[in-house]
């Protein structure tokens, strides 16, 4: 869709950083710039605002990526888009039937009302819950990983949905501020809520949580 657009040497692409490497890398193959802009805290998309700030002369079209099953404030950045003149393309997650779709979010509200340690997803806009995706804050207890290693001790499968930001990578390496991508890749983790689950799972889930959560008060 790049090169169909007219977009390759020369030109800059905004992309999150907060993982997607296919994305960056489709933009390299185009023969474009892949640059990285900062994700919104709440829903791990591309903040428009910050777009809007890492918009250059150079800057010809901008990859909005949907992220585990929240949407992105798509109608700002298509405002930001034609304000400066680019192409804003979208890609989305795989979309699963609507039972299954219900049953995730069913888990998740069981999730929501007894989690306690972690800071639990905000269920705004549609939320699909491709993943349960929660934050672990660092606060000189048992961080994140340590967070993931008991639980996974505990039966409870478990993991971190991005382990470095793409602007840390060799391939990608930017000196670039993003504190709120620095920050997402450092605190969160997924949680299971797939449809397969039974009652008891979701019980064992919140057991195992709950008796870590404790350790990280306050969580806030």
């Amino acid at each position: 869709m790049l090169r169909a657009a007219g977009v390759g040497i020369g030109d800059e692409v905004i992309v999150p950083a907060f993982g997607n490497a296919e994305v960056a890398g489709g933009v390299a193959l185009a023969g474009a710039l892949p640059v990285f802009a900062d994700v919104d805290p709440v829903t791990y998309c591309l903040d428009p605002a910050a777009v809007e700030a890492t918009v250059t002369p150079r800057t010809a079209a901008v990859v909005v990526v949907h992220r585990f099953g929240r949407t992105a404030d798509v109608r700002r950045l298509h405002e930001v888009g034609q304000r400066h003149g680019l192409l804003v393309l979208e890609q989305g997650e795989s979309e699963a039937p609507y039972d299954e779709i219900a049953q995730r979010r069913e888990r998740a509200a069981y999730l929501d009302g007894r989690l306690r340690g972690v800071r639990m997803p905000d269920g705004g806009d549609g939320h699909t819950y491709q993943q349960y995706v929660v934050r672990v804050p660092g606060n000189g207890r048992p961080d994140r990983d340590a967070f993931a290693r008991a639980l996974r001790g505990r039966g409870i499968d478990c993991r971190v949905p991005v382990r470095t930001p793409l602007h840390r990578l060799p391939e990608f390496r930017r000196c670039v501020s993003l504190p709120a991508t620095e920050l997402a890749a450092d605190e969160t983790l997924a949680l299971p809520v797939d449809a397969s689950l039974t009652k008891r799972d979701m019980q064992r889930i919140v057991s195992a949580c709950d008796a870590l959560g404790g350790l990280l008060q306050p969580a806030f």
